[in-house]
């Protein structure tokens, strides 16, 4: 399988106006996916963001990636921007206040914080829960809701020290969404439902300090794993989708979008002054992309939990139009 590096310009007005430049951020989970969009957006429009994850050239991630955490901070500073890559295993509170002991050191602040570490690479689909095996599920539990809460534990402190801090917890599923649907596994369906809890819970708490919490779940995310998991490319995966001589990817991920859409959603929450409006809310990308009129690096808006809800009611529904 092919290496793939989803780079983008800074063309939008957050990146080009620096409008977070006076910010210190820290994504958890930045190595890759979601976590390494967002840490390069939220550096392109200014801030000065920490990157943490356990993945290094000397200890490779048990996913069987490549993908290392220093790697995510070098392609930041080769962006012209400012990053930091620290080793942080987010099972380990030792470790993670260490890191924010650094932020504190050297900032004395911290204005973002994102939870981004996810799990899913643990589920062992298609086993009623009881039939699996407990310890391997749980991997999932500890990596996806475990990680949260120790960071938040270590890392509120300090972002609460000042008014304005944002808390964003990345999850799976909108409110609605998981509310009625069971996500195929006990495991990663208690892991996302509580991660929004989470930050609903914080954001009830958060608001006593001026501060804010929200989750937010991006749609079919076409990361660098997916693209790999499918043989395919981002120059390519729209074709791939629609060829019928091959067996994967499935059509429906024609709906699919890059991690950079969540990305350039929560520069833009972070820009916005109003932002405590959605305190305690479980967010989408293609929601707040609405809000704030941002759109994919392809120019797109994805809506994959509009498709999924015409597909159940229209096993017909054709993915390109919900884009």
């Amino acid at each position: 399988m092919t290496s793939h590096n989803t780079s983008t310009a800074p063309d939008f007005t957050p990146f080009i106006q620096h409008t977070l430049a006076d910010r210190v951020a820290l994504v958890a989970g930045a190595t890759r996916g979601a976590g390494r969009a967002i840490a390069r957006d939220l550096a392109r429009a200014g801030a000065y963001v920490y990157c943490t994850g356990r993945s290094t050239s000397s200890r490779p991630s048990d996913y069987g990636r490549d993908e290392i955490i220093d790697g995510t901070a070098e392609l930041i500073r080769a962006e012209g921007s400012q990053a930091e890559a620290l080793v942080c295993d987010h099972l380990q509170p030792g470790m993670i206040a260490d890191a924010v002991g650094r932020i504190d050191d050297r900032w004395a602040r911290l204005d973002i914080l994102v939870n981004d570490i996810g799990g899913e690479a643990y589920v062992d689909w298609g086993e009623k829960f009881w039939a699996t095996d407990f310890d391997a599920g749980m991997r999932l539990v500890r990596a996806g809701l475990l990680t949260h809460l120790n960071t938040a534990h270590a890392a509120l402190p300090l972002l609460t020290r000042n008014p304005g801090g944002l808390h964003i917890e990345v999850t799976d599923g909108t409110h609605e969404f998981n509310e009625t649907h069971y996500r195929d596994s006990v495991y990663l369906d208690l892991t996302k439902t509580a991660v929004s809890r989470l930050a609903f819970g914080l954001g009830h708490e958060l608001a006593d300090y001026a501060c804010t919490a929200v989750a937010i779940t991006p749609g079919w995310l076409r990361s660098e794993m997916m693209l790999d998991v499918f043989d395919t490319d981002e120059e390519t995966w729209m074709k791939d989708s629609l060829d019928v001589a091959r067996e994967l990817p499935p059509a429906d991920f024609a709906i699919s979008e890059t991690p950079h859409l969540l990305g350039r959603t929560v520069v833009a929450l972070a820009a916005d002054p109003d932002r405590h409006r959605f305190n305690t809310k479980t967010l989408s990308s293609r929601g707040l992309a609405d809000c704030y009129d941002v759109d994919d690096i392809d120019g797109s808006r994805p809506d994959s939990w509009a498709f999924m809800a015409a597909k159940e009611a229209d096993s017909g529904a054709n993915a390109r139009t919900y884009r």
